[in-house]
């Protein structure tokens, strides 16, 4: 068994969107004067690796502490599809993806590998991700997906600030996982994962640690 760390590493330096807070670490205890040592954590409920629940985009959606345990781990589809600035992922690239590779079956959970982690610290990772089309993320709600994951800031286009894929995947409680790193270590195209936010009551999203599973034959 393999397992692959996809998530980013929270500190004070990690890119954050704009107009987000950046995380403080706030010494508040040490060994020297209490015997310990403790940090305060101030940040973004969406920072670094998150999870998006869907009452970030609609008011009746189930909030980060709602969610189901087996909605968090289980069987992942990896696209790898390179995409750069600006460009998006259409129905059409997935359904490129099902025709070599078989139909996505109804409760999938899919990843998208664009390679845009590579940008992380440069000026226009936030601005010019690529992300779905509404076609796509259409499509993808017919076959009444559970989770979507992407390796950019945000699963809709850096220029789209309407959210509209947001708010499509949010209507029909489908989950958002955005800011995945090392997907480019995963050998295959079907892979298992964990990906586990922490349980904060009515919260609308929540910085996680997601693995991969790779089980060696």
């Amino acid at each position: 068994m393999k397992l692959i760390d996809l998530t980013l590493t929270l500190s004070p330096l990690i890119p954050t969107f704009p107009g987000s807070p950046k995380p403080q670490f706030i010494l508040w205890s040490s060994l020297k004067e209490d015997g310990y040592n403790l940090e305060l954590l101030f940040l973004s409920s969406h920072s670094g690796t998150h999870l998006d629940a869907p009452y970030h985009f609609v008011k009746n959606g189930i909030k980060i502490h709602q969610i189901p345990l087996d909605r968090l781990l289980g069987n992942a589809i990896l696209i790898k599809i390179k995409k750069g600035k600006k460009q998006v992922i259409s129905k059409n690239d997935i359904i490129t993806f099902e025709r070599k590779n078989g139909t996505i079956p109804k409760n999938s959970s899919i990843i998208f590998h664009t390679g845009w982690q590579k940008n992380l610290n440069d000026d226009s990772y936030f601005i010019y991700n690529p992300g779905l089309s509404k076609s796509a993320a259409l499509y993808l709600v017919s076959k009444e997906i559970n989770l979507v994951g992407i390796d950019s800031p945000s699963i809709d286009l850096g220029e789209d600030k309407t959210f509209s894929v947001h708010r499509i995947f949010a209507k029909n409680n489908i989950l958002i996982v955005e800011n995945l790193s090392n997907l480019n270590k995963i050998s295959s195209k079907r892979f298992e994962f964990i990906i586990l936010p922490l349980k904060i009551k009515d919260a609308t999203g929540s910085p996680v640690r997601a693995i991969a599973i790779q089980r060696i034959k």
